[in-house]
Order: structure tokens, then sequence, then C-alpha cells
């Protein structure tokens, strides 16, 4: 068990993989399921898909496994949930994201990611809610991720740790996800360490660049799952446009309306493309 005031990973000195491990341990014993296949970590607009992956087995309050803190921000349920899917797959639904600006260091922020896969989940899923840059993307559209800028200057990463991300996220998943969804398209996703909203000209270096998406998640998750042997898809829900592609001024009801409204179809999308898995 968890709270922000005694996380055993902030004691420099803690394996965080052991820490994840003992988390692990904690699920299968809140859940009576020893593996799980899949991970999904659910980001602003996506939560419905919990429901529809398939039959909840357990669900507790993500404070209930070691590690684990409570989410800062609304949006976010706090919870994790074990689902069977229909093909007997076991999917561990992470809705308790620590995000890199709540500034309790790197390994909070991935110790969902490490915990998933010692619970034995090889496919990590990951969606987030986002700024768009492109002008043909309207907020309510989802996206795949190609790739990442990470803009955080951090890592997961400790010591001498040389991870290779040159397809980080998987293409064979986003081939899949285009079977389920022909229309989807895909871009380069900028984590921005924030609590701040980007500037317009942030927008626009990110765009410089190569980038597509702005946000505050994501891309630290998705390199500690690659050290972590995981195949990753990345999905961002456009929740508003980026700065200066959008001339009025940018507010967090803004993301929470926009996933509200889109909720209902890109959650069924979500729930299709993992039971194709």
């Amino acid at each position: 068990m968890s709270d922000l005031h005694d996380n055993p990973l902030d004691d420099p000195a803690s394996d965080p993989f052991e820490v994840a491990a003992a988390a692990a341990a904690d699920i299968a014993r809140l859940t009576g399921v020893e593996h799980h296949d899949i991970a999904l970590t659910l980001g602003s607009g996506w939560g419905k898909a919990a429901e529809l992956i398939g039959e909840t087995v357990a669900a507790f309050p993500a404070t209930e496994v070691t590690g684990f803190s409570k989410p800062a921000l609304e949006g976010h349920v706090g919870t994790l949930r074990s689902v069977r899917t229909p093909r007997g797959k076991h999917v561990l639904v992470i809705g308790a994201r620590t995000h890199f600006y709540e500034g309790h260091g790197v390994r909070r922020v991935v110790h969902s990611v490490r915990t998933a896969a010692a619970t034995g989940a090889r496919t990590m899923v990951l969606t987030n809610g986002a700024g768009g840059i492109k002008h043909t993307w309207q907020p309510g559209r989802p996206v795949l991720i190609s790739d990442h800028l990470n803009l955080t200057a951090a890592s997961p990463l400790e010591g001498a740790t040389f991870i290779d991300l040159t397809d980080l996220y998987s293409m064979r998943l986003r081939d899949l996800a285009r079977t389920i969804d022909p229309s989807l398209d895909e871009g380069v996703y900028c984590q921005f360490r924030g609590p701040q909203y980007e500037t317009p000209a942030e927008v626009q270096m990110a765009k410089i660049l190569g980038g597509h998406i702005v946000g505050m998640s994501t891309a630290l998750e998705a390199i500690a799952a690659r050290q972590s042997g995981m195949e990753i898809l990345g999905f961002s829900l456009i929740t508003n446009m980026a700065a200066g592609i959008q001339t009025t001024p940018l507010s967090h009801q803004e993301v929470i309306d926009a996933g509200r409204e889109a909720e209902p179809v890109i959650s069924s999308l979500l729930a299709r493309v993992i039971g194709a898995m």
C-alpha cells in the first residue's frame, strides 16, 4: 500500500523493479489472477473502454498496491481493474497515472508500466488526451502514435542502460488497429514537462521538430515499457487544437469536455482493438 508521503520508490537505494514485483504480487492477491497478458493505461477520454473489453474480475483502488499513489488529475479514476476478454485474455486496466509534473520523480511516473510487465503483460497500450497540431484534426479524433519526442529532459532509465527505441511504437499493432478502423491517422507525440500548457512558440518548435501531438504523458512510460520488453501501442485523443493552432484560450475543462463527448466512440474502438489482440 502506498500514499503520497510513504512510497518505497522515493528511496533512492530501492530497486524500482523489486517494488514493481511487490506490486504485481499485490495485484495477483487482489484479483486472483496470477498472469495478465495485456496492460492498458487509460488517459483522459478513454475510461469507458474498461467496461467494454470483457468481464471485470476485480477492481480496487490503486493505493492498495505497493508504490501506487492517488491520481492528482481529474479525469483519472485512480483504480486498477482486471478484465477477462471473451477470448480468455487477462487485461490489467490502469486508471491511475502519475504525471511527471506532479513532482514525484520518474520512478513513480513509470511504476504502473513496470508493474504491468511484472504481472506478465507483454503488450502495453498507452492512451492519452492531447493537443493536435495538424489543422485537419478536430477535437474528438483518435490518432495512433507512430513515434515520440521526449521533451521532458528526463528518462526512466538509470545508469548506463542503453535501450533501442527505433521501433518503439509497434507497427504490427498499429496495422492491427487500422484493420478495426482504416481511417485512423497517426503522428509523432511530443511529451512536454507541464503542467502549464505549451505556448504557441513551443507548439511551433514541436512542429518544426516533426511533432503532430502535444501532451504531458506517455513518452516516459513507453521508454520504460520497452526496457521491460513489452510491445507498445499508443493512442491519443485530440481533445483540443494546440496553442497557436487554436486561437481561443486553453483549459483543462475543455480537455475533460472533449473527452467525455468522444468517450463512447473511442472506447468502443479501443475495446475492439484489444479484443483483436
